[in-house]
């Protein structure tokens, strides 16, 4: 084919073909420009001419198919750009625990379950009211990702060692464990003085990615370091009844180090750029906005998703820290370490074999036999967990007991008298926190754990005794 001068193309000429005026018309004018400006004019009215007559055999082909997905009435969710509107009913999805669910995080879900990346959905019992996607939402979308739909904090996670220490010590030598979280733990805006260094920093990314570039010395600071919230390190009890084979330990009660937390200042700018750039690109109704995509063909969800890698792996650095601090002042190697992150996308294949991308937002992992932990609150058990493999809730689970009581509404209704009185009978010890992370605030875990029988089998259980969050102490 010989190529000829720079391609001029009039509406009119389209129009002759027998396209519609209007936003067809426009995007086919557009893309030839952009792609076939030096191709003869006779071959480009011709290729017009032919996906006009067949659209359906053009529409899953480079540049012709978006303009075939328009002429058949299509929205082009590949493309990650433009304006979309929800599907006019929701797909049908599972829900757990629903009674123990308020009408907002349902909501949500079903908002979610009308965008048309959608491909499945599930609702996790601890699920609550979130941004874009609720907390304990689980959605699998075809070859996107949505910021909001992996959260803010991207890649929190629990990681859980247990030392062959007795657990009894937690009672007797009670001050010396509060001492250990407060030499060897940091939170909100405090850092250690020098922290460990670490190969997360040399990974490429830092290279390739300006919002990581831009963050990496302020990463280096941080980590080893927790955020505010609902983040905590703590000693407690393990309790196992039964020889665990997954675990490699026998039964018995044994001393446990718990965190949660995430990729810090990191994650959250990572979060916050692409949302915004995602949000500019994808515009959805108002009900909507926060779910607004990023394609995985398109450089920004190429730029995110390994921004989302990123910082997942950084959280869970900043545990291995924290552990390995604590660990050297016990002077103790753990005799296991389970670990599993939530906020986070994967792509993962459906039972009838189709690759989806899966947004955990408050999720676990729960794959067959796949490790993780699900806490409590400060004063009830935390439950190690071994997955079942239900493809019905896309193979996840719950991350917590879920929030029963806002932020807000915890501040007013619960008095600091309340929360110390309900410690000392509980026999915890608190460093920090606030009333906003009163036990009372959160569901009960155990009618959590009841509505996701089906989803996890129970190994153990983790008993909090000494509790740091951020806070003053």
């Amino acid at each position: 084919m010989s190529k000829s001068a720079k391609l001029k193309l009039r509406s009119k000429e389209l129009a002759a073909l027998g396209y519609p005026k209007g936003k067809v018309m426009t995007l086919a004018i557009n893309l030839l420009y952009e792609n076939f400006r030096r191709e003869p004019k006779a071959w480009t009215l011709d290729m017009l001419s032919q996906v006009l007559k067949d659209p359906a055999s053009h529409r899953d082909t480079a540049v012709w198919g978006r303009i075939a997905r328009a002429l058949l009435g299509e929205q082009d969710i590949k493309a990650g750009g433009g304006r979309y509107e929800l599907k006019p009913t929701a797909l049908a999805f599972p829900t757990y625990g629903q009674e123990q669910i308020e009408a907002g995080a349902q909501h949500q879900m079903y908002v979610a379950m009308r965008l048309p990346i959608t491909v499945a959905g599930a609702l996790m019992p601890d699920a609550h009211y979130g941004y874009g996607l609720p907390i304990g939402g689980v959605l699998a979308t075809e070859n996107a990702v949505i910021p909001y739909g992996v959260g803010v904090d991207i890649g929190c996670r629990m990681c859980l060692s247990v030392f062959g220490l007795p657990a009894q010590q937690l009672d007797s030598r009670r001050e010396h464990f509060k001492s250990l979280l407060l030499e060897h733990s940091r939170f909100g805006n405090e850092v250690f003085r020098d922290p460990f260094d670490d190969p997360i920093f040399s990974d490429e990314s830092f290279k390739l990615l300006k919002v990581a570039r831009d963050q990496r010395d302020k990463a280096f600071r941080q980590i080893g370091s927790s955020g505010s919230g609902n983040h905590f390190v703590e000693f407690g009890e393990v309790y196992l009844s039964e020889h665990q084979p997954q675990l490699g330990l026998p039964p018995g009660r044994y001393l446990g180090l718990l965190s949660h937390s995430g990729s810090r200042s990191l994650g959250a700018t990572v979060a916050q750029h692409y949302t915004q750039v995602a949000m500019d690109q994808c515009r959805l109704p108002a009900e909507a906005r926060q779910l607004a995509w990023l394609s995985l063909d398109s450089q920004e969800g190429q730029e995110y998703w390994l921004g989302m890698s990123l910082a997942g792996d950084y959280a869970s650095a900043c545990h291995h820290h924290i552990h390995r601090r604590i660990a050297r002042a016990l002077g103790e190697e753990p005799l296991c370490r389970v670990e599993n992150h939530h906020n986070f996308a994967w792509k993962e294949q459906l039972p009838s074999g189709k690759e989806v991308v899966v947004h955990r937002k408050g999720a676990t992992p729960a794959g067959a036999g796949v490790l993780g932990i699900v806490p409590g609150s400060m004063s009830s058990p935390g439950f190690i967990v071994s997955g079942r493999g239900e493809a019905k809730s896309l193979y996840s689970a719950s991350h917590g007991a879920g929030r029963l009581l806002s932020r807000t509404l915890a501040k007013q209704r619960i008095t600091r008298s309340a929360l110390q009185q309900h410690l000392q009978e509980k026999g915890i010890s608190l460093l920090g926190g606030d009333l906003d992370e009163a036990p009372m605030a959160y569901k009960d875990i155990h009618a959590v754990m009841a509505a996701q029988q089906p989803l996890v089998e129970v190994l153990g259980e983790f008993r909090p005794r000494v509790v740091r969050m951020d806070g003053r102490v």
